[in-house]
């Protein structure tokens, strides 16, 4: 329960404002001047002070300045019947979070009162999700310098505590899986696990069984019960990454999941409840390929309850020099040498495209590290010629092997140079190869070529 304390010099005003926010929901204090309301303001936890501008002894100004000047963080709203716009400026100025002229209605100050402690509790909810991505090791930061990276982090705060399903979208190496993690940090389900799974790096044939698992028997080589991701998951958050490349067939069963709360193990008879937080994330415009006839309607709109957009890279530039330096410091602390970026490398790398964004822009520095034998980077460590693909078995001269050796060569190269001229960007080295992003999430995976 939020407490407030009123000051205001009429007793009027002060009885029916308290019986009004009593009636809302609140532990309400009284005070008559400024003087008595400062040091009761100072001496006891009060989370709203609404006071009138006009008072003897004290005014509303002197008190907000006085209260502020000593360390008071209650949210101040101020009140007056005179002054207007100057007034309600010289109330920002001197910190008040809003104002409300004279005469009001009740439900004025209750719907004023209740956007100030949502406004709180979001500013609060924000600077701990900064905190807990600023001293996570294991995941990339979430780096807000951009407008666009405040708007969805901000985004993130407002989703986190509920069991909404996020839709996550932008292009690939943009951070989808940081802000789902930021998410699950962020939730009441924390403590619990947090599950990702790439949809296109799974062959279709085992895709089913990995989501929902199986019992024994149910296909050549299950030779016992194995629980799926979605019970893995239990309790915490399911990121199910380009889902965009989920089959039709899974579709259905999905939105089923989605429904019922309900899953079915491959090869199983009953049902087992899940409770599970569902994210998903992907490269694709679902709209189009809803349209193309390629993904489920009815999923789509039970994904797409709260979208958060990441743009590309080159169009939150400001996002760059902040994401170098992160990414260069937890390098040093890796390779055991103090690795730093010079202001020329710092402005050559914002001046740069990055196709593969985020994800190119980091492998890019760990490879500049890794062949410096500097510890300040400059511009020429990134324009050196790239490590050279492994040489086939085919090429004359790499030796003899299988046919299934040298194919398997021949393809780990292609995939290599298809990566390499696309700046990382898989969809592209997927369309330069021939194949579907799916096959090339597989190959990726197979060949350990992350």
């Amino acid at each position: 329960m939020s407490r407030v304390l009123i000051v205001d010099d009429e007793p009027g005003l002060r009885q029916s404002l308290g019986l009004l926010l009593a009636d809302a929901g609140y532990e309400v204090a009284a005070e008559s001047d400024g003087k008595r309301a400062l040091e009761r303001a100072l001496a006891e936890p009060f989370d709203l002070i609404l006071s009138d501008v006009r008072m003897p002894e004290m005014d509303g100004l002197a008190f907000l300045r006085a209260y502020r000047g000593r360390g008071g963080e209650a949210l101040v709203i101020m009140m007056s019947a005179y002054g207007g716009e100057e007034a309600a400026l010289a109330a920002m100025k001197e910190g008040a979070y809003d104002y409300i002229p004279k005469p009001f209605r009740p439900d004025e100050v209750v719907l004023t009162l209740r956007k100030a402690e949502e406004r709180e509790q979001l500013g609060r909810t924000i600077a701990t999700l900064k905190a807990q991505l600023d001293t996570t090791p294991s995941a990339r930061a979430v780096v807000a310098a951009s407008p666009a990276m405040q708007d969805a982090l901000e985004l993130v705060a407002r989703v986190a505590e509920h069991r909404t399903t996020v839709l996550i979208t932008g292009e690939s190496g943009t951070g989808k899986e940081v802000i789902a993690q930021a998410i699950h940090r962020a939730s009441p389900r924390v403590a619990a696990p947090f599950v990702a799974i790439n949809c296109a790096a799974i062959p279709e044939s085992l895709l089913e069984s990995e989501l929902f698992g199986h019992v024994r028997g149910a296909f050549t080589g299950a030779t016992g019960d194995k629980a799926g991701l979605f019970e893995q998951a239990g309790g915490g958050t399911l990121l199910l990454d380009e889902i965009g490349e989920l089959p039709l067939p899974l579709q259905s069963k999905l939105l089923r999941v989605l429904q019922e709360g309900e899953i079915r193990r491959v090869g199983d008879q009953r049902t087992r409840r899940v409770d599970v937080r569902l994210l998903a994330a992907t490269a694709r415009d679902l709209e189009a390929e809803v349209a193309a006839g390629r993904f489920r309607q009815d999923l789509y709109y039970r994904l797409n309850v709260v979208t958060i957009h990441l743009p590309p890279l080159a169009e939150r530039r400001a996002d760059i020099g902040p994401l170098a330096r992160h990414f260069v410091a937890r390098l040093a602390g890796r390779l055991g040498r103090p690795v730093t970026l010079s202001d020329a490398t710092v402005a050559w790398l914002e001046a740069q495209s990055w196709p593969g964004n985020v994800r190119e822009l980091e492998h890019a520095i760990e490879r500049a590290a890794v062949l410096s034998d500097r510890d300040l980077l400059e511009p020429a460590d990134f324009r050196k010629e790239p490590l050279a693909a492994p040489r086939s078995s085919l090429e004359p001269g790499a030796g003899s092997g299988t046919l299934r050796s040298a194919v398997e060569a021949a393809e780990r190269q292609a995939i290599l140079a298809a990566l390499q001229a696309a700046g990382g960007n898989r969809r592209a080295a997927a369309q330069q190869l021939g194949v579907s992003l799916r096959t090339l999430f597989y190959k990726i995976d197979r060949y350990r070529l992350e």
